[in-house]
C-alpha cells in the first residue's frame, strides 16, 4: 500500500512538472510592445505641458519633452497604456525624462482588461512596488516573477526625483498568446460529451481560467451512477473542489473530500484553476497556490457516466433547468485531459453539446468600483436635490471593518437640523436620525455585514418615513417629524466627513469608512465614478477610482498552532486563545518545556502540561512530574500498566502485546532525544519460561523499540547482547546461563530490569514465546518511561577564531523563526548567527560591547532592531539573548532589558526565503566572526547539538571553561556570575534571596496593612545601580505593546481580600483580588469610555488556609493566568487594551484613590489578612524591597516577615534567562554542618591551602626558568585543537582584554 502510495505522488508530481514546463512555453515572449503604439493608447491623469504628453514616453526617445511628466498639483498621477489586444506581460523598463532631472522612483502597475475595473500587480499577496530610476538615462528593467495576460496597464508613479520632479520613458515586453474564451450568462452550459456510455479514467488533468461577476456558481461537474462525482464551484466567492471516487455507500453517509481554496474570486479578474489527479492523489491549484489531498472512496477510478458539463448541472430532461447556481461570467482555455473543450464548441464539434446562450466573447461589466482608504481622512461630497421632499440612496459595498460610516446627509437645516446617517456598528447596519429630543430615533439591519462580501442597501426619505433595505430583505422604517424647513439642494457625505468642516454640514460620531462602493445612484441617477475623478465634479479625499483594494488578510492563514485568523481592512489579528500559544501568530508556547521547570513546586507528583518544542510543531502534553532522589523525573505512563498473567504461547505464536502511550511517538521521540538520561523497567517472572536460551540461538522473546526494530537484549544489559541483568551482575541462579529463566526450572524466577539506551527507548511491542509447555508461565509488566534532565541547556561550544563557524541546515524560517542563547564574551563584536538567502538574509550580532543587532531582510531592505544595554555585555559572564520574528512585528530581547519590538508594515513582503546553510559564530565571508561560548541555542523549539559539531570544526572546542555550568545552582532566576574561583548568584532581580536566590521572601499583612511602591520611570527595577547612574540607564519606555508579569505566594482564610493594584498615571489599573467566596479574579480598567474587565479562573476556594502560587502574564490582548501549576488558563481583553506605563505597586489595603469599582474599593478598605511571598512585577520586588528598607517604598501598618513562602516555591515560567537555573540540577540537600565541625574544617584548609600556595609559587619558578632557557621559539599559530593554551584568562588581564583591541585578545574571553 505503501509502495503505491509512492508511485502515485511520483506519477502526481512528474504530472505536474511536465504540465507547468508544458505550460511555460518554451518560444520567444520578451517583443517590446510599446514601439508600434499609436498616439492614442497613452493617456494619462495629466500633463505638466503638451511637449510632456503621454505618447512622449516610449523608451530611449528623445522627442517632444523627452517624456511625460504629470502636472505638479496631481496628488495621484498614472500613466495609462492600451496594448490593443489581450497580451502576456513578462517585464517592464522605464527611464527617466531626458535632458532633464526628472524620473520616477518607485512606482506600482495596475492591468485591467477593460480600462474600467483595475487589479494591481501582486507578489507573495502584497501590492508590489517597484524600484524604478535613480538617473535620467539608465534603463531599469523588472521581469515579473509571474507574467500577467493584459490589455490595458497603468503605471502609478509613488516617488519621484529627489532633485527634480516626475519624468517617464518606458518599455513594456511581451507576446501574444492563444486565448479561447467562452461568456456564460448565468442560464447556460457548456456539456462534454463521451463517445462511450461512461468513462473511467485513473488520470484527470482539468484546467482553466474565469473571470466572474458573482459569488457563486458551478464552473465543472460530472457525476456517475455508482456514487462517483466530481464539482468545481464559487461558494461565497471562494473555489471547492467535491471529488468522491467510490460507490453509493458513503453517498449515504454524505461523505467526500471537498477542498476550499482562493478568496475573493468575485472581483472580476482573471483566475487560473488546474486540477491534477493520480488515482487517490490530488494537487488543487488557484492562483498559484496548491493544496494536496487524498480523495475519498474505495477506489483509484472517476467513472463519470454521458457528459461533463461546464458553468452549470442541468436537470436531466429539462434543458434550460439548473439544479444548482450557474456561473456568470467569462472561462477561457478550458481543458479536460487534453481536449480544449472551447475551441471544439467553436468549431461546433458533435461532443459539445450548448445549453441557453453560450458566446464566444467575453462581456465587460458596467460597474466601476472606488476604494475608500482611510478610516479618517476618506470621503466623497455629492449635490443631491431634495426639491420634491423625497430624497434615496442605492449602492453595493464591500468591507471588513466592523464599524464605519457610510453617508451623512442634512434633511433639514436652521433653526433645527436633522442629519440623517448610515453607518457599520458592529457589523450590522444602524440607520440614525439626529438632531433634537424628538427626532432622535436609530433602526439596526443586516448581520455580520464586514464578511468581505459584496452587500446592497437602499435607503429612501419619503415624506415623513425612512426605510432601510438590505440584501433585498424586508424593510425596516422609521418616522421623521418636526421638519421646519427643508433644503432645496443638499449634499450627501459618502464614507466619512472632511477634517476641516468649515465650509461643510456633515455629522460622524465614529470612524470613517474602509472599504470598496460600487453602483451608487442618488434619486435614481448612477454616478459616474470616472467622470467624478476626470472632471473633479464633487469634493473627495483618500479614495482609489476603478479599482476595489479589498485583500483577503486570513488567506493562508498566518494564525499558527490552531489560531484563529480576525481581520479589519488593513490589518489582521491572531485569537489564541484555547490553543495553548501566544504571541502575535499565536507562535510561543505558554507552557514549558520540560519538568525541570515545575521542580520546585512543592509538589512530589503530579500532572503538569508541557511542551517539549515550545514553538515547534509538537502540540503541548500532560505528563506525570515526579521528584525523587534530587531529580525531576517526567513518567509517561502506556495502556498496559498492570502485571499481565502469560501462559499457551509459542516461538510460532507467541504472545504479543504492543504499547500505546499517553503521548503521541513524536512526542516521546522529542523527550527522550532531550533528556540526559531514560529507562523503563521490565519486570519479568518466569517458571518454566525461557527467554533466550535456544539449540540455535533464536529467541524465545523479543522486543520492539521506538523504530519497530527487533530487540533481544533484556532489561538491565547492553544492546546487541542476548543476556539478563543477572548475567552482568555475575548472580545468576545458574551460571552456566545468562538468565535466571533460561535454567528452565519448575520454580519463580525473576528477570527484572532496567533499559536504559535511549535511542532504543520506549518499547512498542513485546513478545513472550515459551509458556506453552506442562506448568509455564510467566508474568509481565512493563513499567512507565522515566527520564530527566535536559542535555542540550548546558550544550555549548567556545570559538577562538574569527574566521571559524558551525554550519547546520538552511533555517526553515519563511514565516515565523524565534532564536534563543546564551553567550559570554570578552569580544567588543562578533557575528552569533547568519542565514543568507538570494537576497533575504537574518543575522544576530553583537555589534558593540553594549549594542546588540537583530537585522533581517525580505527582500525590499534590511530592517534592523537594536537593545542597547547600559552595562557592557563583553564582561565574561553570561547573558541570554531571544529574537523573535513574524508576519506581525520582530522582537529582540537581551537579558532582563525592556523588550525591543518592531511591528510589520501591512504591505509589504512577508516571507523570509532563504537557502544557504546557518553560519553559527561567524559569517559566510569569515569576518566579524564571534569570539566566545555559545550555549542552548535554540531555534523554532529545536536546540542546535554546537557540542557535536564543533568536535570536528577547527577553531571550536566542545564545552565552555568557566564555574557556571551544570552543577551550578541559581534559583528563581538568579543569575550565574563568574569569579575569580567560583560562581555566585545574582538574586537581584528576583524575589527571592539567599546564596543560591532559594530563600523566598514572605511578610504577614494585618488589616489596614499595605505596601506602596514608586517606579521612579517606567520599567524601573529593572536595571541594576550601576546602570541607573548612567545615562544609557533610562531606556525608551515607549514599547510597541503593553504587557505585565506578575508572580507571586500567598496563605489567607480572609475574604474578600485585595492583593495587589498597580495604577498609572493616567488613572488607570490592574487589580488582583479574591472575590467572596475564595475564587481569584483579575480586573483591568484601561479605558475610562469601558467597563471595567474582569477575569475569574475557574477554581476552588483559595482562602482556605493553604499557600497557593499564581502567575498572570499579559501581553497586549493576550492574558494568561496560571494557579499552582495546576490551573492554566487564557483570556482575550477587549481590542486596543494598552495599560500605559505604570507608576505604583500596592500590596494589600489601598487609600485615597480614584478607583470607583464598588467591589474593588469594599475589598480594598479591607486590605489583605495573612501571608504575601515572592511577589513580582515584571522586573520589580516591592515586597523584597519593603523588607529590605528600600526608600523607594512606603509601608502603613505593620508588617512582620515571615516564613510562609518556604512552604513551596514558584514554578519558574519566565521567558528569559530565569529558566537556566531550572534546568540544572538543584542542591544536594546534605545536612549542614556543626559549628565545631567548621572549625576543624577551616584549621585543615587553612593549611592545605598554604601548602598548595608554596608548591605552585616553586612550580611557577622552575616553569619560568625552564622558558628563559628553552633553544626554540614558541610557534607563532596555533595548528592543532589539542595544542591550544587554556581560555580561562588570569584576572590581571581583564582590563587589558576589554580596553585593547591587539591581535591575541580574541582568545581570552571568558
Amino acid at each position: 500500500m505503501k509502495f503505491r502510495s509512492s508511485i502515485g505522488m511520483f506519477v502526481l508530481t512528474t504530472l505536474s512538472a511536465l504540465t507547468s514546463v508544458l505550460s511555460a512555453s518554451n518560444y520567444y515572449c520578451e517583443e517590446p510592445l510599446l514601439t508600434s503604439l499609436p498616439t492614442s493608447s497613452f493617456k494619462n491623469s495629466s500633463k505638466y505641458s503638451d511637449r510632456r504628453s503621454p505618447h512622449y514616453a516610449k523608451l530611449n526617445r528623445r522627442d517632444g519633452g523627452g517624456g511625460w511628466s504629470p502636472s505638479g498639483e496631481d496628488q495621484q498621477p498614472w500613466l495609462q497604456l492600451d496594448l490593443r489586444d489581450r497580451l502576456k506581460v513578462t517585464s517592464i523598463a522605464t527611464q527617466g525624462r531626458w535632458g532633464s532631472s526628472d524620473w520616477v522612483a518607485r512606482y506600482q502597475l495596475h492591468y485591467s482588461d477593460s480600462g474600467r475595473t483595475w487589479r494591481p500587480y501582486r507578489q507573495e499577496d502584497v501590492i508590489w512596488t517597484f524600484t524604478g530610476n535613480s538617473d535620467t538615462d539608465t534603463v531599469v528593467q523588472h521581469k515579473l516573477p509571474h507574467s500577467i495576460r493584459t490589455r490595458y496597464m497603468r503605471l502609478l508613479p509613488i516617488e519621484g526625483s529627489p532633485r527634480g520632479g516626475m519624468g517617464l520613458r518606458l518599455e513594456v515586453y511581451g507576446c501574444t498568446y492563444k486565448s479561447d474564451v467562452a461568456d456564460f450568462d448565468g442560464r447556460s452550459a457548456l456539456l462534454y460529451r463521451f463517445n462511450q456510455k461512461s468513462t473511467s479514467t485513473v488520470k484527470d488533468v482539468i484546467s482553466l481560467r474565469f473571470r466572474s461577476h458573482q459569488a457563486e456558481g458551478v464552473l465543472v461537474h460530472g457525476e456517475g451512477q455508482r456514487g462517483d462525482f466530481v464539482t468545481l464551484e464559487l461558494q461565497r466567492g471562494r473555489l471547492i473542489l467535491h471529488l468522491n471516487l467510490d460507490d453509493a455507500k458513503p453517498q449515504s453517509g454524505g461523505r467526500s473530500s471537498s477542498v476550499m481554496l482562493g478568496s475573493l474570486l468575485d472581483d472580476h479578474h482573471w483566475h487560473s484553476v488546474q486540477i491534477e489527479r493520480f488515482n487517490k492523489h490530488v494537487n488543487f491549484t488557484v492562483d498559484g497556490h496548491t493544496q494536496h489531498f487524498r480523495s475519498l472512496g474505495q477506489e483509484d477510478t472517476l467513472e463519470i457516466d454521458y457528459e461533463l458539463s461546464f458553468g452549470g448541472i442541468p436537470l436531466p430532461g429539462k434543458p434550460g433547468t439548473f439544479l444548482h447556481e450557474n456561473f456568470h461570467g467569462c472561462i477561457e482555455n478550458l481543458n479536460y485531459n487534453g481536449v480544449n473543450v472551447i475551441d471544439m464548441a467553436k468549431r461546433r464539434k458533435p461532443q459539445i453539446y450548448t445549453v441557453g446562450n453560450v458566446t464566444f466573447s467575453c462581456s465587460e461589466s458596467s460597474s466601476v468600483a472606488v476604494t475608500f482608504l482611510s478610516s479618517t481622512d476618506s470621503f466623497l461630497a455629492l449635490p443631491a436635490d431634495y426639491s420634491t421632499e423625497s430624497l434615496s440612496v442605492r449602492l453595493q459595498f464591500r468591507t471588513w471593518n466592523q464599524e464605519g460610516l457610510l453617508f451623512s446627509v442634512a434633511l433639514s437645516h436652521d433653526p433645527d437640523p436633522i442629519n440623517l446617517l448610515l453607518r457599520l456598528s458592529q457589523a450590522r447596519l444602524l440607520l440614525l436620525l439626529s438632531g433634537g429630543p424628538q427626532n432622535s430615533a436609530q433602526v439596526y439591519s443586516g448581520q455580520t455585514l464586514n464578511d468581505g462580501q459584496w452587500h446592497s442597501i437602499s435607503v429612501e426619505v419619503k415624506g415623513e418615513k425612512v426605510s432601510l433595505t438590505v440584501n433585498n430583505q424586508k424593510p425596516v422604517t422609521m418616522e421623521l417629524t418636526g421638519r421646519s424647513q427643508t433644503p432645496q439642494r443638499t449634499t450627501i457625505y459618502i464614507g466619512g466627513c472632511p477634517l476641516f468642516q468649515s465650509n461643510f454640514n456633515c455629522e460622524n460620531p465614529s470612524r470613517g469608512y474602509q472599504g470598496c462602493f460600487r453602483l451608487l445612484f442618488i434619486n435614481n441617477h448612477p454616478v459616474n465614478f470616472l467622470q467624478i475623478q476626470q472632471e473633479n465634479m464633487g469634493n473627495f479625499s483618500q479614495i482609489s477610482f476603478d479599482v476595489c483594494n479589498i485583500q483577503d488578510r486570513c488567506l493562508p492563514n498566518l494564525c499558527e498552532h490552531g489560531g484563529q485568523c480576525i481581520q479589519s481592512w488593513d490589518q489582521f489579528d491572531c485569537n489564541c486563545s484555547g490553543t495553548g500559544y501566544t504571541g502575535a501568530t499565536c507562535h510561543n508556547s505558554i507552557y514549558e518545556r520540560s519538568c525541570e521547570a515545575f521542580r520546585k513546586t512543592g509538589s512530589q507528583s503530579s500532572v503538569f502540561t508541557i511542551d517539549l518544542d515550545g514553538s515547534g510543531l509538537l502540540d503541548h502534553a500532560q505528563v506525570n512530574c515526579t521528584v525523587a532522589e534530587d531529580k525531576v523525573w517526567t513518567v509517561v505512563g502506556h495502556d498496559h500498566m498492570r502485571p499481565i498473567d502469560i501462559r499457551g504461547s509459542t516461538p510460532r505464536s507467541p504472545f504479543v502485546l504492543i504499547f500505546n502511550y499517553t503521548i503521541s511517538p513524536y512526542h516521546l521521540r522529542s523527550l527522550v532525544t532531550s533528556s540526559e538520561h531514560c529507562q523503563q523497567e521490565v519486570i519479568y517472572r518466569c517458571r518454566k519460561s525461557r527467554l533466550f536460551d535456544t539449540w540455535d540461538g533464536t529467541p524465545l522473546s523479543w522486543w520492539l523499540d521506538r523504530d519497530g526494530v527487533k530487540r533481544t537484549y533484556w532489561g538491565g544489559f547492553l544492546p546487541g547482547v542476548q543476556q539478563c541483568s543477572c548475567s552482568l551482575d555475575g548472580n545468576c541462579r545458574d551460571m552456566n546461563y545468562f538468565c535466571n529463566c533460561d535454567a528452565d526450572q519448575d520454580t519463580w524466577a525473576n528477570d527484572t530490569g532496567v533499559l536504559s539506551y535511549k535511542d532504543h527507548l520506549p518499547l512498542s511491542e513485546i513478545a513472550i514465546g515459551d509458556t506453552n509447555r506442562t506448568n509455564s508461565q510467566a508474568e509481565l509488566k512493563i513499567g512507565p518511561l522515566r527520564c530527566y534532565g535536559n542535555r542540550f541547556f548546558w550544550n555549548s561550544a567556545s570559538f577562538y577564531q574569527e574566521s571559524s563557524y558551525l554550519h547546520f541546515p538552511t533555517l526553515q524560517a519563511e514565516l515565523s523563526i524565534d532564536i534563543s542563547l546564551f553567550f559570554k564574551t570578552s569580544a567588543f563584536s562578533g557575528v552569533f548567527l547568519e542565514n543568507l538567502g538570494v537576497r533575504d538574509f537574518v543575522r544576530l550580532e553583537l555589534s558593540s560591547p553594549s549594542t546588540m543587532n537583530f537585522t533581517f531582510d525580505l527582500g525590499d531592505g534590511p530592517v534592523t532592531i537594536t537593545v542597547r544595554s547600559p552595562v557592557a555585555l563583553n564582561d565574561r559572564q553570561w547573558h541570554y539573548i531571544r529574537a523573535e520574528r513574524n508576519v506581525k512585528e520582530a522582537s529582540l530581547q537581551v537579558d532582563s532589558l525592556p523588550l525591543e519590538l518592531t511591528e510589520a508594515p501591512p504591505e509589504r513582503p512577508y516571507r523570509l526565503q532563504l537557502s544557504s546553510q546557518l553560519f553559527v559564530g561567524g559569517t559566510a565571508s569569515r569576518q566579524r566572526g564571534f569570539v566566545g561560548c555559545l550555549r542552548a541555542l535554540t531555534i523554532n523549539g529545536v536546540t542546535l547539538d554546537l557540542f557535536e559539531r564543533a568536535k570536528t570544526t577547527p577553531g571550536v572546542n566542545s564545552g565552555c571553561p568557566g564555574h557556571c555550568t551544570s552543577d551550578s545552582v541559581c534559583h528563581n532566576g538568579g543569575r550565574c556570575v563568574e569569579e575569580r574561583s567560583s560562581y555566585a548568584c545574582d538574586c537581584t532581580q528576583t524575589a527571592f534571596d539567599g546564596p543560591h536566590c532559594r530563600k523566598a521572601l514572605a511578610a504577614s499583612f494585618e488589616s489596614g496593612s499595605s505596601v506602596l511602591y514608586t517606579l521612579q520611570e517606567p520599567f524601573s527595577g529593572i536595571l541594576n545601580e550601576e546602570a541607573r547612574r548612567s545615562p544609557a540607564g533610562f531606556h525608551d519606555a515607549e514599547v510597541a505593546k503593553s504587557q505585565e508579569k506578575v508572580s507571586f505566594g500567598f496563605l489567607t482564610r480572609h475574604v474578600p481580600a485585595l492583593i495587589l493594584t498597580a495604577h498609572t498615571l493616567d488613572q488607570h489599573y490592574m487589580a488582583v483580588m479574591l472575590t467572596t467566596n475564595g475564587s481569584l479574579q483579575i480586573r483591568y480598567l484601561m479605558n475610562k469610555e469601558k467597563r471595567t474587565e474582569m477575569f475569574s479562573p475557574k477554581s476552588g476556594s483559595l482562602a482556605d488556609g493553604r499557600f497557593h502560587w499564581v502567575k498572570i502574564n499579559r501581553k497586549g490582548q493576550e492574558l494568561l493566568v496560571q494557579i499552582d501549576n495546576t490551573i492554566t488558563q487564557q483570556y482575550s481583553l477587549s481590542p486596543g487594551s494598552a495599560l500605559s506605563p505604570v507608576r505604583s505597586v500596592i500590596l494589600g489595603r489601598i487609600q485615597g484613590s480614584d478607583i470607583t469599582d464598588k467591589e474593588l474599593v469594599h475589598a480594598g478598605l479591607r486590605g489583605f489578612i495573612g501571608c504575601l511571598s515572592s511577589v513580582q512585577f515584571n522586573q520589580a520586588t516591592p515586597l523584597k524591597a519593603a523588607l529590605q528598607n528600600s526608600p523607594l517604598v512606603t509601608v502603613i501598618g505593620r508588617l512582620e516577615a515571615s516564613s510562609c513562602g518556604t512552604i513551596s516555591s514558584p514554578n519558574t515560567l519566565s521567558n528569559t534567562h530565569i529558566r537556566s537555573d531550572d534546568s540544572a540540577k538543584s542542591d544536594r540537600g546534605k545536612d549542614p554542618l556543626k559549628k565545631a565541625d567548621q572549625n576543624d574544617l577551616a584549621l585543615i584548609g587553612g593549611v592545605v591551602a598554604a601548602v598548595v600556595f608554596i608548591t605552585l609559587c616553586a612550580l611557577a619558578f622552575i616553569i619560568r626558568f625552564l622558558y628563559r632557557h628553552r633553544r626554540t621559539p614558541a610557534p607563532s599559530g596555533i595548528t592543532g585543537k589539542t595544542h591550544r593554551p587554556s581560555i580561562e584568562p588570569p584576572p590581571y588581564r581583564a582590563a587589558l582584554d576589554l580596553h585593547k583591541p591587539h591581535h591575541d585578545s580574541k582568545e581570552y574571553y571568558i
